[in-house]
């Protein structure tokens, strides 16, 4: 039969399994997030559990302490959905589609409207990140760029002008993205340090946030660890307030996860987490540059897989799976989903089932939209386990040369 309990009564189970917790453990260690002013009897809240579990009643005020059991946010373990059709919010706030605002921005007629617009088109690019074809996303990216910084030698306000560059460099951060994602990390790292002045100017923290995240993000995939540290601090002191800084945290603790610092990992996913839960859920979960708190969970997952946490790695790594596709079936975050199958891939090397991690490995690698750094970095812990488990399964050996070509492709 099918299980038709919330998603979030169906987690709770596959966590404390994860953690192999008794319903009674995972109560105790409810009631120890519980504010001290909160007088509830363990067999109540016991009884309570089992009915959460059952699905048949809403945990409502308990929610972020059940996600803090759980070292996760409440958005992600109780989340909410909202999905935007960014073309027609273009039409329903300023009345134009993308023909009106070129026609407009030809005719230096340069208002609020096609402001609004522009701004409207750069968040559907952002939105459209996950899953459209990366050399499509560079060239639409890049012809919007041009005619934002077009506009910078019309005559506008000084309003309107801080806006022009804040939003030239909000577009140059997704082109730093995607040219890295291509494996150009030169033209990145260019565009990077474009975005980073183009912040700096207009004075948008959140953009200069992102372009420090970027850097930490290069760093990772190079290998350097430290410098990862380095741009994650830089970014979080120049924009502290931010949603960014959730993922620069994120940065930091797979950073010390693969210097093998499992303390100063913990530490800093559990900044991240904090910072997530003060913040309000945000309206466009969609875009690449505002943090899903249902991301947090794939943060997590990389962590655990490096620091050989094998069963929350696993667990963690079907749910990124579970809420990165839609009910159709359709992946929203295919680039999630990859490496969210090559944890799946390292767990199961490691318990001895090499079909099973071939079969991961080798579906993680198919997909159409990837990012070839993270991708290669990523997998390369499958290679590891094959190349130290398996060196006389000809399987295996096929396997790694395609890891190879793939870091030599980047």
């Amino acid at each position: 039969m099918a299980d038709e309990r919330p998603d979030w009564a169906r987690r709770m189970v596959e966590e404390r399994a994860a953690r192999g917790w008794s319903q009674l453990d995972a109560v105790r260690a409810l009631m120890a997030r519980l504010p001290a002013d909160q007088d509830v009897l363990e067999q109540d809240l016991l009884r309570q559990w089992k009915r959460w579990e059952s699905g048949e009643n809403q945990p409502k005020k308990y929610q972020p302490h059940i996600a803090a059991c759980f070292g996760t946010t409440t958005g992600a373990f109780f989340p909410q959905r909202s999905r935007r059709d960014g073309r027609a919010e273009i039409l329903q706030v300023s009345g134009m589609d993308t023909v009106d605002i070129i026609a407009r921005l030809r005719a230096s007629d340069v208002d609020a409207a096609t402001l609004d617009a522009l701004r409207i088109t750069a968040d559907r690019l952002c939105c459209e990140y996950a899953y459209m074809p990366a050399d499509q996303l560079l060239l639409e990216g890049k012809a919007w760029l041009a005619r934002v910084v077009g506009l910078q030698h019309q005559r506008v306000s000084l309003a309107q002008h801080r806006e022009l560059i804040a939003l030239a460099g909000k577009l140059s951060l997704l082109v730093g993205c995607v040219e890295y994602d291509l494996g150009r990390p030169r033209d990145a790292e260019a565009t990077r340090q474009a975005a980073l002045m183009l912040g700096t100017e207009a004075g948008e923290p959140s953009v200069q946030g992102w372009a420090h995240e970027m850097r930490a993000w290069f760093a990772l995939t190079r290998g350097d660890y430290r410098g990862v540290i380095a741009a994650a601090e830089a970014g979080i002191a120049l924009a502290p307030n931010e949603s960014v800084v959730a993922q620069l945290y994120a940065q930091k603790a797979k950073a010390w996860a693969r210097l093998g610092d499992r303390q100063q990992t913990e530490v800093a996913l559990d900044q991240g987490r904090l910072l997530l839960e003060r913040l309000p859920y945000p309206e466009n979960i969609e875009n690449h540059f505002v943090v899903d708190p249902a991301k947090f969970d794939f943060y997590r997952m990389d962590a655990y897989r490096r620091v050989g946490e094998d069963r929350l790695a696993e667990q963690l790594a079907s749910e990124v799976i579970r809420a990165s596709t839609d009910f159709h079936g359709t992946e929203r975050a295919p680039m999630r989903i990859a490496e969210a199958r090559v944890t799946l891939g390292v767990v199961a090397a490691r318990e001895g089932d090499l079909d099973t991690a071939l079969a991961y490995g080798e579906q993680a690698l198919q997909g159409d939209r990837q990012s070839l750094p993270s991708l290669a970095m990523v997998s390369a812990d499958l290679g590891q386990v094959l190349q130290s488990r398996y060196t006389h399964a000809p399987e295996a050996v096929e396997f790694i040369a395609h890891l190879r070509e793939l870091r030599n492709s980047r």
